[in-house]
């Protein structure tokens, strides 16, 4: 199977299929810091990133924000001193699609490259 990272978001719509249980078996090993959330009444990949400071926590959620653009699939970002809580859900089914997992193991890669500056 092709690892996560490496593939690209493909669009939603309001009747695209949420991810299966099975689906979420098969996706989760490779992003095994997420979790699955239930919040306001959806499903979300949720994981908090740890930082030395606000400066590297700001660019890391920086560096996010401008995949999440790239692809046109947004998180939600709470940026605090030392902290970032990104949470991935996909608006339009109000629940996990494939796409979610795509960027949260994008993600999981920024995190790695943010963490390497000093």
């Amino acid at each position: 199977m092709e690892q996560l990272a490496q593939q690209e978001c493909t669009a939603c719509t309001a009747d695209s299929p949420r991810v299966t249980t099975a689906e979420i078996a098969q996706l989760s090993p490779q992003i095994p810091d997420w979790n699955i959330v239930e919040e306001e009444g959806e499903s979300r990949l949720k994981r908090i990133y740890k930082f030395p400071d606000f400066l590297r926590a700001l660019d890391f959620t920086n560096k996010v924000g401008e995949i999440a653009e790239k692809a046109g699939h947004h998180p939600a970002l709470l940026t605090e001193w030392g902290k970032v809580t990104v949470s991935w859900w996909t608006h339009s089914i109000g629940g996990l699609h494939k796409n979610d997992f795509i960027m949260a193991a994008k993600t999981d890669e920024i995190a790695s490259q943010v963490a390497e500056k000093k």
